[in-house]
């Protein structure tokens, strides 16, 4: 349930704090930045439900995995856009790429634990 929960807060905060998911936003996507604020805040979202629910775990942790490889472009930017920025700022940029790998695989292990209690948090 600690992956619901991570999930739900993050897409919850797309939608409470759009602009600054905004700015991260690849450019070379297409549409409006805003779209794919909600969009990825709305599958962060569906991915905690999905994850909540026993029947659906494997399939929404398998998904989760995907998510969070796919999302990744996105902290690259916010990286190399943040390059000016203060130390702290730079190093919280910097620390979000290294922390895709163990989202990946804790999704991953959720998965492996489908609709049992074990790897949710439960």
């Amino acid at each position: 349930m600690l992956l619901a929960g991570l999930l739900a807060t993050a897409g919850a905060a797309h939608f409470a704090a759009p602009r600054q998911f905004d700015a991260i936003v690849p450019r070379s996507l297409p549409g409006s930045p805003r779209t794919w604020t909600y969009v990825s805040g709305a599958a962060e979202l569906a991915l905690a439900a999905g994850i909540a629910l026993p029947r659906t775990r494997r399939i929404a942790a398998l998904a989760a995995a995907g998510f969070f490889v796919g999302v990744f472009p996105a902290n690259v930017k916010m990286a190399k856009d943040w390059s000016d920025r203060p130390a702290p700022q730079r190093a919280a940029a910097l620390g979000r790429l290294p922390l895709q790998l163990p989202l990946v695989l804790w999704a991953r292990s959720v998965a492996r634990a489908g609709g049992t209690q074990a790897g949710t948090g439960a």
